[in-house]
């Protein structure tokens, strides 16, 4: 070999290290590069998650928030209903009472001219949810649905703590009473 094959192949050796220590700085260059890449694709994801995760929960209360106000609605339609209903109660207990009159007299025309105006009024409340509390004498007095005017001595022993009379008929709309019946306890 001769020196300038020695010296050829020498800066072979030293442009090869050259070349590769080249790629090393650009391959390291490139790593760094991708791992701000996926850095930043990581940092995206989080964020999108979290984005994902408040939509989640904001759907989820708006849901919420309809049904909440629709019952609210339903509820304040009942209750209107309601008040209207109750303040239509003393009249129909006043059609009962006019029919227990007109049963003793001779008229039996304005007895039935009245009674159907009684039923027609009592099944336009009907339809509107409205339902008699059915009591009776001998039934078992409770306080959550029974309103106790008075207590008298019971006629026998059966009634004790039992229903004797109904003064003022109950009512419910729907389930819920919107009216107690008044009722005599035996004591």
């Amino acid at each position: 070999m001769s020196k300038e094959s020695k010296a050829e192949d020498i800066e072979d050796v030293f442009s090869e290290e050259e070349s590769k220590a080249e790629e090393s700085t650009e391959h390291t260059a490139n790593g760094m590069e991708e791992q701000d890449e996926r850095s930043e694709e990581e940092k995206l994801q989080e964020e999108l998650g979290k984005e994902k995760d408040k939509f989640l929960r904001l759907f989820a209360e708006f849901e919420n928030y309809k049904r909440r106000t629709s019952k609210e609605r339903m509820d304040l339609f009942k209750t209107a209903g309601q008040e209207v209903i109750v303040s239509l109660l003393p009249v129909l207990d006043d059609f009962d009472r006019a029919l227990k009159e007109l049963a003793k007299s001779e008229d039996k025309e304005m007895f039935k001219g009245v009674e159907l105006i009684r039923v027609k009024f009592r099944e336009t409340l009907k339809s509107k949810g409205l339902e008699e509390v059915e009591v009776g004498q001998g039934d078992v007095f409770d306080a959550e649905i029974h309103d106790a005017i008075t207590q008298i001595p019971a006629p026998s022993k059966k009634l004790k703590g039992k229903i004797i009379d109904v003064v003022e008929k109950g009512f419910k709309l729907g389930d819920r009473i919107i009216r107690h019946p008044k009722v005599v306890v035996g004591n």
